[in-house]
């Protein structure tokens, strides 16, 4: 039965959706039209930036008489009211994709979408990971006096990473760069002989403080990059923060100088044991004048770093991104919280524990570098003055199958697989100065060197300023009056008498109540009956006070659909043959019944008797398998025999009286929305002798057994009676007692008062039974 019925119950889900789709969209129009009409909007672009669902209508004499913003409404609208197709301003959302340009990793490289304020458009973006990438790693070294162990063993450490990382890269390079902090006061002691020496009080000598200095380019050749860290030696300040922040941005954006490569991944590592500073820490020295985000090498020696402010982490961020720079922080144990909360703010980075003496280096990196690849995440970057006019969202596609809506990135990605992300951009609104202007975003996947260039293109103006005018010449040249033109026959009045007529033309009368318009001023959008707050229903034409239904509406109000598809049942009748489809809606025969289509009647049904014609139909063709047949019209829809109806326990239990003097019974279910009947094979006939037999010698012997058990009770109470007069009463005698006495009952009366126990005590009288005297009382 299951199969049989599921069938019907896609069928109706499929009406119920298209009718619930069909409602929206209705809603969504009759929306649109009281938006579009809402403002009276003067000009097609006033129009068009009400919003995706306004057009302009730019015919001649569209309207005579309308107010000009009667031609902004819903392409619909429009059409109704007359618009013909080709003088509707209407831009649709275009997406363009460029194919030409060659990607390995990223595709498309380039879209071109067209937007209108309040659209939308959405395209995939490609990101395919490689197997082995070529990769730079830059050594980015704190050389303050507490880093002295790690720099000492880095050279080692180095070149066991170098060869570590040769199973996982094709191509790897090295390079170095070293940083301390601002040399300025307050950050280090600016004493003469501290700025030669800043470890000249513990007999030690330390190089000078700096910023940073970049020392080796990348390069393969790591018998170099081991001299380099031979010579290097140690520094120091005054402060707990070093510059960190300040050297990682020269690095990064340094790119002809540290010789990053285009085609590989770079790898920043830097190694330190404490925090950095931010960029307000600058003006403790004085110094205010914002980083501006630029190179700033001058022999190898960042020139800027007393003169310019710590850069901001979004600074920070926004250039590691742009030039597709990986971050490691390597850092000590007590620092690693500091630099795990920069992780969600900088993107493609990556912080680890690093251990004494760097021991576990070579493991940390080649674990991060399987991590940040593994990572694949999108940025979205709008041109600069432009982004509050847009609204993105991203949807990823990972490569197990996972889809999030609002996440950029995805997880333990594979090399050879790839990851979608569907970008939708919309637009909320148009630049002040109008016109169509294009702006550039771009989505750039973190680490990637290959992004998508995303040219928007700014819909804010019509194409039939360029053509003719968007509207009647509100000035037209003198003419005489021809007022006949103005009627719409010999028995009405000139433009109904609710304009005026100029030139053979109506000029419609303004109202306070709404717009007047029309050839002859014949409509208007107030003097019809409203249904839901609309206008005819949203259906239809105010025409001389009485509404033109679209097609496939009627009634006055023009609320009631046409067909009727909305009151067609499961089983493809109309309202279950059992009422009338009225306005969209069924309407019962039986005020019994309810439901969407008269399917329903919890009454109708409740009684036994309403099913005694069914189990005599059936009883008739002898409950056999043409009976099923026969009295389908007369019958639930399930009807099935049992021989022992007992067993079912779900239900109400019936009976039919049948003309041989029996009692057919049956279980009713009402479980369901139409009853199932169960009727039993074996008849009850409890007036047969059989039964009348079984009923009197049951009686009988029932009578006969109650009477012989009070006799037989009788009989033991007279001869317990006799035995007890027959017995003398005796003493006690020698401590032992009559087993035939029986003692009286000892009665107690305890009275209680509101007093103090203490000083009241407690009134007892006591009854004992009377004893025979035999001896004296001990």
């Amino acid at each position: 039965m299951t199969s049989c019925m599921r069938p019907y119950c896609d069928l109706f889900a499929l009406r119920m959706l298209l009718l619930v789709s069909v409602l929206i969209l209705l809603v969504r129009s009759d929306s649109a039209d009281n938006w579009c009409l809402s403002a009276l909007a003067s000009t097609c672009e006033d129009c068009l930036r009400r919003g995706p669902e306004c057009a302009w209508c730019s015919q001649e004499r569209f309207l005579d008489g309308a107010h000009v913003s009667q031609r902004c409404g819903s392409v619909s609208d429009l059409r109704v009211r007359g618009c013909e197709e080709e003088f509707i301003e209407n831009p649709n959302v275009k997406v363009e994709v460029n194919a030409t340009i060659s990607s390995s990793q990223v595709s498309p490289r380039e879209v071109s979408i067209h937007l209108r304020p309040g659209s939308e458009a959405s395209f995939v973006i490609e990101v395919h990971q490689l197997e082995r990438y070529p990769v730079d790693l830059y050594y980015l070294v704190d050389v303050s006096a507490s880093m002295k162990d790690n720099l000492d063993h880095l050279r080692t450490e180095g070149l066991a990473l170098s060869h570590q990382m040769k199973e996982h890269s094709s191509d790897f390079r090295v390079g170095f760069g070293s940083f301390v902090d601002k040399p300025v006061s307050p950050y280090i002691d600016v004493h003469p002989s501290k700025l030669l020496n800043p470890c000249s009080d513990y007999e030690v000598h330390c190089r000078p403080a700096h910023g940073f200095i970049h020392v080796l380019p990348v390069t393969e050749n790591m018998t170099e990059f081991t001299r380099v860290i031979r010579e290097q030696g140690i520094s120091g300040n005054m402060d707990t923060p070093e510059g960190g922040f300040d050297a990682m941005l020269q690095a990064t954006v340094c790119q002809k100088d540290i010789g990053w490569r285009p085609e590989a991944k770079r790898l920043l590592l830097v190694m330190t044991d404490q925090p950095s500073h931010l960029a307000l820490d600058s003006k403790l020295a004085g110094i205010v004048v914002p980083h501006d985000g630029r190179c700033h090498l001058e022999d190898n020696i960042y020139s800027q770093t007393t003169s310019m402010e710590h850069p901001t982490i979004g600074q920070l961020a926004e250039k590691l991104l742009e030039n597709n720079v990986y971050s490691i922080f390597a850092v000590d144990q007590v620092q690693y919280q500091w630099y795990e909360d920069l992780l969600d703010l900088i993107p493609g980075s990556y912080v680890g524990r690093l251990s004494p003496k760097a021991s576990n280096l070579k493991d940390l990196v080649v674990h991060a570098y399987k991590k940040l690849l593994s990572d694949v995440e999108v940025q979205i970057g709008v041109e600069d003055g432009q982004a509050h006019r847009f609204w993105v969202n991203v949807t990823t596609l990972c490569p197990d199958g996972s889809s999030v809506s609002g996440n950029t990135k995805c997880s333990s990605v594979q090399p050879k697989q790839t990851v979608f992300f569907k970008v939708t951009v919309g637009m909320s609104s148009c630049p002040a100065s109008g016109g169509d202007q294009e702006v550039l975003m771009s989505v750039r996947p973190v680490g990637f060197n290959e992004s998508v260039t995303v040219r928007v293109r700014q819909v804010c103006g019509c194409g039939c300023s360029e053509r003719n005018r968007c509207h009647d010449d509100p000035n037209p040249s003198p003419c005489p009056a021809e007022a006949d033109a103005c009627r719409e026959d010999g028995t009405k009045p000139v433009c109904s008498g609710r304009g005026t007529c100029k030139c053979g033309t109506c000029v419609c009368d303004s109202s306070r109540f709404g717009n007047i318009y029309g050839k002859f001023c014949e409509m208007d959008d107030f003097s019809c009956p409203y249904e839901r707050g609309l206008l005819c229903g949203g259906h239809g034409r105010c025409v001389s006070g009485e509404c033109a239904c679209l097609s496939g509406w009627t009634s006055e109000t023009c609320s009631c659909p046409v067909s009727t598809e909305t009151c067609m049942s499961d089983d493809g009748l109309i309202c279950s043959d059992r009422g009338k489809c009225v306005c969209g809606k069924c309407v019962c025969d039986d005020s019994r019944r309810s439901g969407t289509f008269c399917e329903k009647c919890p009454i109708c049904y409740s009684s036994c008797q309403s099913h005694w014609s069914c189990v005599n139909c059936h009883l008739s063709n002898g409950l056999g398998s043409d009976g099923f047949h026969l009295c389908n019209h007369s019958c639930a829809p399930s009807v099935d025999y049992v021989d022992d109806i007992t067993e079912l326990v779900r239900g109400k239990y019936c009976l039919y009286p049948s003309s041989d003097k029996c009692q057919y019974r049956f279980l009713m279910d009402l479980a369901s929305d139409r009853p199932q009947l169960h009727i039993s094979r074996h008849p009850v006939c409890v007036l047969s002798r059989r039964y009348l037999k079984t009923f009197l010698s049951t009686f009988l012997l029932t009578v006969t057994l109650g009477i012989g058990m009070m006799a037989a009770v009788r009989q033991l109470l007279r001869t317990r009676d006799h035995w007890c007069q027959s017995s003398p009463e005796q003493p006690f005698d020698d401590g032992h007692k009559d087993p035939s006495f029986i003692p009286s009952t000892n009665e107690k009366t305890i009275t209680y008062r509101r007093d103090r126990l203490t000083n009241h005590p407690v009134e007892m009288h006591s009854h004992l039974p009377k004893m025979p005297l035999s001896g004296v009382w001990q």
